[in-house]
């Protein structure tokens, strides 16, 4: 193996160092922030590693064929401690700006589908509401009116028969009735 090879796969393993510490600090602020579940942090993990492992192994054999050498694992690390010393800082205060913009955009978009689609349903709700309590109220008004013109008409056959109906609503079975409704419309 010449050493041009050996600087090529001594390279794509520093970057694929790079790359894994690039890949870790995502997740690790990602699964900070976002809170994710201890399951899912695991599971996150064991994709982390296969990715990783997929990688190195890509580029390996992009590099020199797949012959796993010392300069290999020195290269691993290099990429990782040149990442963590360099860009790591970086990195994680970009991965949060990017976790707030999403945020942000997410609630702009909450607040744009609120204003366009919920304002105007909000809207016809409360004149539909209106509307109906309106009608109520002028219905009542016109029943209450109409009560006071025809008392005259009405008064007697009602002293006439209030005294029997008074037997008939106190009498025990319709008590047991109403009893019975009033418990039923509790539940």
């Amino acid at each position: 193996m010449n050493p041009s090879v050996q600087w090529i796969t001594l390279l794509y393993m520093i970057l694929s160092g790079i790359a894994m510490g690039l890949a870790y600090d995502s997740y690790r602020v990602l699964s900070q922030k976002l809170r994710f579940p201890n399951w899912l942090n695991a599971l996150l993990d064991l994709l982390y590693w296969i990715g990783a492992a997929l990688l190195v192994f890509r580029m390996l054999y992009a590099g020199n064929q797949g012959q796993l050498r010392f300069y290999v694992v020195l290269g691993l690390f290099l990429g990782v401690w040149i990442y963590f010393l360099i860009f790591s800082i970086t990195v994680q205060r970009f991965v949060v700006r990017l976790i707030q913009s999403v945020q942000y955009v997410c609630r702009m978009l909450w607040r744009f589908i609120a204003i366009v689609i919920g304002g105007p349903i909000l809207w016809l709700w409360r004149l539909v509401k209106g509307t109906v309590l309106l009608l109520g109220r002028v219905l009542l008004y016109i029943f209450k009116l109409l009560l006071r013109l025809t008392k005259p008409i009405w008064v007697l056959p009602v002293r006439w028969v209030s005294p029997y109906a008074s037997r008939f609503v106190h009498s025990a079975r319709i008590v047991r009735i109403t009893e019975w409704i009033s418990g039923w419309r509790k539940r």
